[in-house]
């Protein structure tokens, strides 16, 4: 009776098998969901409705992006981690949502390696922070020295709580020894929103979503966080060479589907990511904006978040951040 027991179990793990197999082979047979865990506008959202034309094209159906925003983005990502592992709802993660939050929420309702797969990378996008054209400051120093006369009446918006906007700032305050005032958002577009209408004073934000506003005279950039000046705002000088050491800090952008997706399914999405950000239109779009795209493998995004996750959880412990 136990023999017939083990040899139906085995049955079922083989019929299983070829199901998955098969189910894989003819992948995608609907419209698949790309999910965008904050508001539109911001660099994020720009990242998925830059690719997904190209991915209905190569994969042959309809990708459809869906704006889920809140909770600093983790309704959306969570959304996607406790979907069906098929294939057909994938998000575009961040190091906010990805590699920032695991050290900053006790409560994450998900884990991003237990609970999620890497498809591929997408992007590697370097920060800028942004003020109003009518603030006296025009460069870092004397941004820094107008948050000091009056430590915390300055506010600085992000992305939300834990975002890599916020995680910039907070190394920002750490390393100029200035203190803001943090007021978090549903995504950057609405932080860009308020900027521009004076509601707030400045915004660490990715260089994606600001840079139409830059160039159109609409906000002023006070210096870039990457090791090296941007080509689309040559003028513009990075926080190293103002004197900000330790002040640099990029979102990576990359496509991650729930943690059981076959492998074949994760493979044939990677292929077809590779081919998109490879693409001319697709490189310029991005190299316009300011942002290096690149594809990987599901192996290397893998390691790249572990060692991500190791990063932020130093600075997020060095600087004190507590989040509920």
């Amino acid at each position: 009776m136990l023999q017939m027991h083990f040899r139906n179990a085995a049955f079922a793990l083989v019929a299983a098998s070829f199901a998955a197999a098969a189910a894989a082979q003819n992948y995608p047979t609907r419209p698949i969901r790309l999910i965008v865990p904050y508001a539109p506008g911001g660099n994020i959202d720009i990242t998925a409705r830059t690719i997904s034309p190209g991915l209905s094209e190569v994969l042959g159906t309809s990708v459809v992006v869906d704006n889920r925003a809140g909770a600093s983005g983790q309704i959306g990502v969570d959304l996607v981690a406790k979907s069906p592992p098929d294939g057909y709802t994938l998000v575009v993660g961040s190091t906010g949502t990805i590699t920032g939050a695991p050290s900053l929420f006790p409560k994450l309702p998900y884990d991003p390696v237990r609970d999620l797969v890497g498809i591929s990378t997408v992007t590697d996008v370097p920060l800028v922070i942004v003020v109003h054209p009518s603030m006296r400051a025009r460069d870092m120093k004397e941004l820094v020295a107008l948050a000091k006369r009056k430590p915390g009446s300055m506010t600085f918006g992000s992305a939300g709580a834990g975002t890599t906007n916020h995680l910039a700032g907070e190394m920002f305050q750490m390393a100029t020894g200035v203190k803001f005032t943090h007021v978090p958002y549903k995504g950057s577009g609405p932080a860009l929103i308020d900027l521009m209408g004076g509601q707030i004073d400045l915004v660490f934000d990715q260089l994606t979503a600001s840079i139409g506003y830059i160039r159109g005279g609409k906000l002023r950039a006070i210096g870039v966080t990457a090791q090296k000046r941007s080509a689309q705002i040559p003028d513009v000088p990075t926080l190293a060479e103002q004197g900000c050491k330790g002040c640099e800090a990029s979102t990576f952008t990359g496509l991650f589907a729930a943690a059981a997706t076959p492998k074949a399914i994760v493979d044939r999405l990677a292929a077809a990511t590779a081919k998109v950000v490879a693409s001319k239109p697709v490189q310029e779009r991005f190299a316009s904006l300011g942002a290096e795209a690149r594809s990987s493998t599901p192996e290397y995004l893998a390691q790249f978040v572990r060692e991500d996750l190791a990063r932020w959880a130093r600075v997020v412990k060095q600087a004190g951040i507590k989040l509920e």
